[in-house]
């Protein structure tokens, strides 16, 4: 039998905890094992309770979300660890800087219950989570920042260097990556079957030093290879 997800809460709001806990707790393939009111407790907790999947809130007093999701991304102790931002809105200022600091994904705090317990399940799966509503805001927030990065991570030349080792194929599925389809979507868009998706992507991660896969959207517009289409 699978063990359950484990799932910590990372919240300042307890009402929202107790809210999350409940509706985590009704599924038989997930459980909560602790609850944090902040980003230090949430980092402490990560390592004590060895949590899959961390619903991190981004901002809260003391060390935030972005803070905290840093720690866990550069602990290696932490590398199964996979964290979900939660934001009040679906566009955050400090989205791409999430997913730069190693966050999986993001979700707004107005999602559908549905989603909230998807969004464990894929996190869990090691998949990127990124909606097409969020994926859009994220590629808003490049157009917005010139597609530059913010100094934290390797410029675009850097990158543009390390995707020369990446092979023809490689490339290919980083670009349909960036575009927010799945291992399945691009296996049928290429005529192969998902386990080879899932071969190349991990190779194109291992080459460019991405975490996981939403890091490679992230590469894939930094490093100049996507670019933005303006409607």
């Amino acid at each position: 039998m699978t063990p359950p997800i484990k799932v910590l809460l990372v919240d300042d709001q307890a009402l929202l905890r107790s809210a999350f806990r409940v509706l985590v707790d009704s599924e038989a393939d997930m459980e909560v094992v602790g609850e944090a009111a902040d980003g230090a407790q949430a980092v402490e907790l990560a390592r004590s309770t060895r949590a899959d999947v961390v619903l991190m809130d981004i901002r809260m007093p003391g060390t935030d979300g972005l803070a905290a999701t840093r720690m866990i991304s550069a602990d290696p102790g932490l590398s199964g660890v996979r964290v979900v931002m939660l934001t009040t809105f679906e566009v955050d200022e400090y989205v791409v800087q999430s997913l730069r600091a190693g966050a999986s994904g993001f979700l707004g705090k107005g999602a559908e219950p549905e989603e909230l317990l998807n969004a464990i399940r894929v996190a869990a799966g090691g998949e990127a989570l990124l909606s097409p509503a969020a994926t859009k805001g994220l590629i808003a927030t490049f157009l917005a920042q010139g597609g530059s990065s913010d100094g934290d991570g390797p410029s675009a030349a850097e990158y543009s260097e390390r995707l020369a080792a990446l092979t023809g194929r490689e490339r290919e599925v980083l670009v349909l990556v960036a575009g927010g389809l799945s291992n399945d979507e691009i296996a049928e868009r290429l005529v192969v079957s998902p386990l080879t998706v899932k071969t190349h992507v991990n190779r194109a991660m291992a080459k460019l030093g991405a975490r996981d896969r939403a890091q490679l959207v992230v590469i894939a517009y930094e490093s100049g290879l996507v670019r933005p289409r303006v409607e």
